[in-house]
């Protein structure tokens, strides 16, 4: 007999966290590979961009949006946002989740794609286009070099990029003029680059104009598949985990912001009609 009140771990939705709308990108990819579970995303709209912002800022914002997600019954939670996963993911993981529950997870989108950088690069010159806080991190040098020793990676920061995205000008011809100008920067560090990065979720919705400036031949890695196939393949091997998220086939949506602002742009994002609801962190 023991006087431990031990409580079961807790089953719930999976959980999708992004400073805005780019991490739309992932959960629109991981719900594709992943139809059926329940999921609730986050944005924290009324504080974007963290792409500017200090370590100590964008770890504090995230984990209040960790433990938000941990409170809405989230077992496991996804960081669907490079600058978070560079600045915060270390911290939670190592630091705050032991305190907080040691059975939960938080996963972040950049181990995943320097992963599949070895898979895809035939010459090791591997380039990335992200925010000013995800190049500034080396988080993706760091990785590459962990993962593929004799890789060598070349960061360029677009900071353009995500305004262009949220205020809708993604298909406009201004995009053309910053896109060409950081794709050819970029390409300008090795003749070698084979494969480009692109480090910022929100970028996807650039694709077409980065495809145009993008010579034929170089890999354009967009992370939502990859982040998609990467979770199913961690449930796989974590069975208990994946016991844990639940199955009812709902999305909800939560934004810091104006709710019915970010349903209009969330559409855009999504397959279909988004509705979402204010919260406060």
């Amino acid at each position: 007999m023991t006087s431990e009140n031990t409580q079961p771990p807790q089953s719930g939705p999976i959980g999708v966290f992004d400073s805005g709308y780019g991490g739309l990108t992932i959960l629109r990819d991981i719900m594709r590979r992943m139809p059926g579970y329940d999921y609730v995303y986050l944005g924290d709209n009324a504080r974007a961009p963290y792409g500017t912002r200090s370590f100590e800022l964008v770890y504090r914002f995230t984990l209040q949006a960790v433990r938000y997600l941990f409170s809405r019954g989230c077992p496991l939670v996804i960081l669907a946002c490079n600058t978070a996963s560079a600045k915060a993911l270390r911290n939670i993981q190592q630091r705050d989740l032991p305190g907080i529950d040691p059975s939960r997870r938080v996963l972040g989108v950049i181990r995943p794609t320097a992963e599949a950088v070895g898979r895809i690069s035939a010459t090791g010159h591997v380039g990335i286009l992200g925010t000013q806080g995800t190049v500034a991190s080396g988080s993706y040098d760091i990785e590459v070099a962990k993962l593929h020793p004799g890789f060598s990676t070349y960061t360029h920061a677009c900071p353009m990029w995500v305004p262009l995205v949220e205020y809708g000008e993604a298909t406009g011809p201004g995009a053309d003029y910053f896109v060409k100008k950081d794709v050819d920067a970029l390409l300008a560090m090795s003749p070698g680059i084979d494969t480009v990065i692109l480090g910022c979720t929100h970028y996807p919705m650039l694709i077409d104009k980065i495809r145009r400036y993008v010579p034929a031949g170089i890999n354009v890695v967009s992370q939502g598949r990859i982040v998609a196939d990467s979770l199913a393949d961690y449930l796989r091997r974590h069975p208990e985990m994946e016991a844990r998220l639940t199955r009812g086939g709902t999305v909800s949506y939560l934004t810091t912001e104006n709710a019915d602002k970010f349903s209009a742009t969330a559409s855009a994002f999504m397959d279909g009609a988004v509705r979402a609801h204010t919260i406060t962190l």
